[in-house]
């Protein structure tokens, strides 16, 4: 357990705050949480997939990779740190065009970290992913597991972790990563959402398949889980952004930073979100069976005790209804 000084979970003065990315969907949720505990937020984005209607504080357009762009933007105040979620995230067109994700994801990044350091802005929380560890030797998947990403997506995350810890331990640097498991949910307040195009996520998939009457394909019913489909850890966006706070108060409170699983610890089967929707919307989902996709393993859930313990983190939604229940809120009446 790391000791810090303060709890992580105290409201800090005076603090502000670059997030790249962040008019993305977690990116958003983020700012608007830090903006809650009184930390000045700045949102740098190229629009490329996010809104610029998810921003509600200062918003600078531009490209990570632009390294002048960015340290102009970090030397133009007094930055505390940077939350970085600006990255190329589809698993599938990085298999098809993977320089673009090696580009952004790593090139990016190593672009951010020369602007920080041009800057003196010296913490980083990183938005990582649980696809570092490939198909699973052992479940719960815990932070000591083999890493072996199967897609250049998760290669690219990889590579960036490396570059992280080598420049906390010899930069100078104070960074986390958190390692996301499946992203969800939105904003119980209906401000901000999920809206990517294309959408590639299940629950958003589902409602807004349950609303227009359409059928969605269930893509393996023969896996060796109890109902025969895929278990994921199912984060609300909302708890994934208190971790962020979390992270990024623990590193001011003077902790080094460190890699963290961000997920509940539950699993639910493709045919429990499915469940789950129908019995929120009220509406029923049509389903169609279809052959497994590949590179889908069975299960993918994580062990977050490590978050739990170091960064004083509990998740407030726990149950995939409640989880559901929020993206049913949003894709009812999406802002943007």
């Amino acid at each position: 357990m790391v000791l810090i000084p303060t709890l992580p979970g105290a409201r800090m003065s005076q603090r502000t705050v670059l997030i790249t990315g962040g008019a993305g969907y977690i990116g958003s949720h983020c700012a608007q949480t830090l903006q809650a505990a009184g930390i000045e937020t700045v949102v740098y984005d190229d629009l490329s997939t996010g809104y610029r209607a998810a921003v509600d504080c200062e918003f600078v357009e531009g490209d990570i990779r632009d390294r002048d762009k960015l340290t102009k933007v970090l030397r133009s105040r007094p930055f505390d740190g940077v939350l970085h979620f600006a990255a190329k995230l589809l698993v599938g067109e990085s298999v098809t065009h993977p320089l673009r994700y090696y580009d952004t994801n790593v090139a990016g990044t190593t672009s951010l970290l020369q602007a920080m350091k041009a800057a003196d802005v010296g913490v980083l929380v990183f938005s990582s992913t649980c696809a570092i560890y490939g198909n699973p030797d052992y479940l719960p998947l815990d932070e000591d597991h083999p890493t072996r990403p199967v897609s250049p997506y998760g290669v690219s995350k990889l590579m960036v972790e490396q570059i992280l810890d080598a420049c906390r331990e010899r930069e100078d640097f104070k960074i986390t990563s958190l390692r996301y498991f499946n992203a969800a949910g939105a904003d119980p307040t209906g401000k901000l959402g999920e809206s990517h195009d294309p959408e590639t996520h299940l629950i958003p998939l589902a409602l807004n398949a349950a609303k227009r009457g359409d059928s969605l394909r269930v893509f393996g019913r023969d896996y060796p889980t109890p109902d025969g489909t895929c278990v994921r850890d199912y984060i609300h966006v909302s708890d994934l952004a208190e971790a962020h706070r979390a992270a990024i108060e623990t590193m001011w409170a003077g902790a080094p930073g460190r890699a963290y699983n961000c997920g509940t610890g539950k699993g639910a089967s493709v045919l429990e979100v499915l469940d789950a929707v129908e019995r929120v919307t009220g509406l029923p989902l049509k389903r169609i069976d279809a052959s497994r996709r590949d590179g889908d393993p069975a299960g993918l859930y994580a062990k977050a005790d490590r978050l739990r313990a170091d960064l004083n983190w509990t998740p407030k939604y726990e149950e995939i209804d409640a989880i559901v229940e929020t993206a049913w809120q949003w894709a009812q009446a999406p802002r943007y």
